[in-house]
Order: C-alpha cells, then sequence, then structure tokens
C-alpha cells in the first residue's frame, strides 16, 4: 500500500519530468515504472511483466486504429482541394451576411471538422485558403488570423475528433458515444462564433472590407477593387464576390464530403458498423475520392508517410497513458485525491471550476492530448462522484482543453497559422490578442454545458433509444 511520500515522488516525478522538457510519453512510463517498482518492492521482473502486458493488451485493441484511420481521412481530403471547395460554396451561400468571409472561415472549418479529427491541419489549411480572400477584401488582419485560429478549434470537438478518441480509450467511454455527444456542442460553438463575427462586422464594417475608409480595400459597383483613403473616390461599397472557375465541381465535391460524413457518423449511429470500421469505411471513401479528384500515386504515399508519422506517437502516448491510468488506480493515487476534494466540503460546481482552471493553466504550457493524459485519469472519477454526466464532463472538458490552443504562450493553433503565412509579417502576439473574443465564446460555450447537461447527452441518448 502507499504512503503520502510513495504517492509524492509518483506524481511529483511525473510534473517534474513534464516541466524539464521530457517527452510526455517517456515521463509517463517513467512515472508509471517508478510507482510499480516501490509498490512491489523493487521486484525489476514484475515491473518488467508488468509494463509488457500493458504494451501488448493496448496495442491489440481494434480501437486503437481509429486514430490513424480518421487522421488518414482527413489528410486525403485536405491534400486533394476539398477544404477549399467547402470554403468557396459556404462563401457564395453567406453573401448576404456582414462578415461573410469570416462566416464562410467558421462553417467550413466544422464542415471539415467532421473529416479532419485534428485543428492543427484545418488551420494550415484555411489559412492559405481564407487569409488571402479576406485580405483580398480589405478584412482587418487581425480579426482575419482569429478567425482562422479560432475556427480551428472545432477539430477537436466536432467528430471524429482525436481528442475524444483519446478521452475515451483513457476513461474506457463509448467513443461512439463521444462523437455524438460533440456534435450539438461543435454547432453551438459554431453558432456564439457567428453571432461573434456579425456583431464585429456590424459595429466595424470598414474592417471587414464593407466600407470604405482609410487604408482598407473596397470594391466598386463594378466589381473592381479600389484602395480606400483619403483620396479614394468609391462611392458604392459592394460585399465582395469570390470568383470560382468551375462552381459545378466545387458543388460535387462539396456533395461527396457530406455525403462521406453521413456515411460514417450515420453508420456510427445506427450500429451500422462500430467507430473502428467506420474510420476504416472513412478512410476508403476519402481514398477514392481524391483519387477521383486527381490524386497521384506518390500523394497517396505522401499522405500514408505523414499520417505515419503523426500516429505512431499519439499511439506511444495512449500506451503509456493506460499505463499510468492503471497505476493510478492500484496504488490508491486516484481515490486519495477525490477524497482530497471531497473532504473540502467545497460544492460540486465549485470542484468542477478548479478542475476547468487546472485545465486552463496546463493548456498554457503543454499540448491537449498530454494533458488529458495527466488529468483525466483523476478527474474523471471525482466528476462521477460528484454527480455529473461522463459525457458532458467529457464535452465540458475537451472544450476548457482546447481554449490552450489559443492562450500563450504555446498555442499550438496561433503557431500554426504564423507558420503557414510566411509570405506575411505576422506576430503571435497580434493573433493572440485578437483570439481573445473567440476564447471568451468557447468559455461561454462551457458554461452553457455546464448549466444545460443535455446539450451533450441528448443525441447519444438519442441514439441509445434506437430513434
Amino acid at each position: 500500500m502507499f504512503d503520502a511520500t510513495q504517492m509524492t515522488l509518483v506524481l511529483g516525478g511525473l510534473l517534474f519530468l513534464v516541466a524539464f522538457g521530457v517527452h510526455i510519453a517517456v515521463a509517463l512510463g517513467l512515472a508509471s515504472a517508478l510507482g510499480i517498482y516501490m509498490m512491489m518492492d523493487g521486484d525489476i521482473e514484475v515491473v518488467r511483466s508488468f509494463i509488457s502486458n500493458t504494451a501488448y493488451e493496448a496495442i491489440r485493441d481494434y480501437i486503437f486504429a481509429v486514430i490513424p484511420l480518421f487522421i488518414l481521412m482527413g489528410e486525403f481530403l485536405a491534400r486533394c482541394g476539398a477544404a477549399r471547395d467547402l470554403f468557396a460554396l459556404v462563401n457564395r451561400v453567406t453573401k448576404w451576411l456582414p462578415g461573410r468571409l469570416g462566416i464562410a472561415t467558421v462553417f467550413a472549418n466544422a464542415i471539415f471538422a467532421f473529416v479532419s479529427g485534428v485543428s492543427i491541419a484545418a488551420a494550415a489549411a484555411f489559412s492559405r485558403i481564407a487569409y488571402p480572400e479576406m485580405k483580398r477584401y480589405g478584412y482587418d488582419r487581425q480579426f482575419s488570423l482569429a478567425c482562422i485560429a479560432g475556427s480551428a478549434c472545432l477539430g477537436m470537438l466536432i467528430p471524429p475528433s482525436v481528442l475524444m478518441i483519446v478521452w475515451g480509450v483513457i476513461t474506457e467511454q463509448s467513443i461512439g458515444s463521444l462523437f455524438l455527444a460533440g456534435i450539438i456542442p461543435g454547432f453551438l460553438v459554431v453558432g456564439v462564433y457567428s453571432i461573434y463575427i456579425v456583431y464585429f462586422a456590424m459595429r466595424y464594417p470598414a474592417l471587414v472590407g464593407e466600407a470604405p475608409g482609410a487604408g482598407v480595400v473596397s470594391v466598386s459597383a463594378s466589381g473592381a477593387a479600389v484602395a480606400g483613403g483619403s483620396g479614394g473616390r468609391v462611392s458604392v461599397s459592394m460585399p465582395p464576390v469570390v470568383e470560382e472557375d468551375d462552381f459545378r465541381k466545387t458543388i460535387v465535391g462539396t456533395l461527396l464530403v457530406l455525403l462521406l460524413i453521413l456515411s460514417v457518423l450515420g453508420g456510427i449511429w445506427f450500429g451500422i458498423f462500430t467507430p473502428t470500421e467506420g474510420a476504416g469505411v472513412g478512410a476508403t471513401m476519402s481514398l477514392l475520392i481524391a483519387i477521383g479528384r486527381g490524386m497521384r500515386m506518390k500523394e497517396i504515399f505522401d499522405v500514408v508517410l505523414t499520417v505515419g508519422r503523426t500516429s505512431a506517437p499519439l499511439l506511444l502516448l495512449l500506451v503509456t497513458a493506460q499505463l499510468y491510468s492503471r497505476v493510478l488506480s492500484m496504488t490508491g493515487i486516484t481515490g486519495a485525491v477525490q477524497a482530497f476534494f471531497l473532504d473540502t466540503g467545497l460544492s460540486p460546481l465549485a470542484i468542477l471550476g478548479i478542475m476547468i482552471l487546472i485545465w486552463f493553466l496546463l493548456g498554457c504550457v503543454i499540448d491537449s492530448i498530454s494533458i488529458i493524459l495527466l488529468t483525466v485519469p483523476v478527474f474523471a472519477p471525482i466528476a462521477g462522484a460528484l454527480g455529473y454526466d461522463p459525457l458532458a464532463f467529457a464535452m465540458i472538458g475537451i472544450i476548457a482543453i482546447e481554449t490552450g490552443l489559443l492562450t500563450p504562450p504555446f498555442g499550438i493553433l496561433v503557431f500554426t497559422v504564423k507558420a503557414a503565412l510566411p509570405q506575411e509579417k505576422i506576430s503571435v502576439g497580434e493573433i493572440f490578442r485578437g483570439s481573445v473574443p473567440f476564447w471568451i465564446c468557447l468559455l461561454a460555450v462551457i458554461a452553457m454545458i455546464i448549466a444545460f447537461p443535455g446539450i451533450a447527452t441528448w443525441l447519444p441518448n438519442l441514439g441509445k433509444t434506437g430513434v
């Protein structure tokens, strides 16, 4: 049985290694090995056997194939131009909205999130697709970059999210249920983002290219772009119209993506296939779409290689995370932390607030998956003991962890947007400042789910009833 000193060594050792830059997978493995070593009174053979058995059981689980298959699905569609088609189509149908290029970025990111699973790919893709159009039509640069970085967060909330898969593996929850739980919160984030963008566009029309002014590119009645300023002679400001060479091809490409989304998520929802099988179906369909759009064998090989490089570290992380989670349970650390929180006398809402604050703070220094691996094995049992629905808590946690993608000093989406536009002289501080309203929007959605857990649980429960 562990004493307080041994518990401190295991948890403190893990945090020490992470703080000093040791890779999270290595840190989890070493901390777990230390815990087993102390629990088994220094028997190295038992430590070796425990680690090898855990690794074997984890790797042979088919659920781990979900990650590379869903990433593969997203990569095929990203490389073949599906993201560009989505943006072009949404841009056309929202021409009546103020700030429509920002709205198009958010909605295209939302649809693309259904096939990508990761936010970084969306941030990189839409930096190259949406930003040039926003720049062309006089959008404020900080606002444009913030729209791209903020809406890229949707890739981690709308299924098939890698964060949901990792959360499901760690907590042994149904990944299919987590996917369904993320749909309504995802669209709620889209709605809140859109309200903010429309408000910004109506409040500051000159900053979204919809009114002539100093330093703003306006569009004349003939459609020609004219630089506004003290000497600019622009009497009519018209919404920008993005030209498309082949609108029919755009429609077909978008319909194929929507068919893919409905096939995969619908199949999982109605029990036609498991999440792993759905990921395989999605990867196959996306490959066929990519080939139909002209992707060559060399490009296909590059996609597979890229996915392998991305997935291998994630799978190693999940193996060491499972080992870490088992050690926490076996040694009583999880129970001790749970008892500590429950014995404080704080209300469930206050304890949940502490957990969210910890996620916010960790989001400033480490990546999202690492935060889940470090905290969820401890926080999930506490939330269950407090009476929070596991699915609602998962959505609260994932959105709270997502905020770290936009917070300094290591907001990965901010750095991704900057790296995707090397020709622009952009500072990360500029993007961080512009992203603050989107961070607040995410916080507002967290508050909504806390107040109304049904936002996250309604769809999964509907699926269980067979409706």
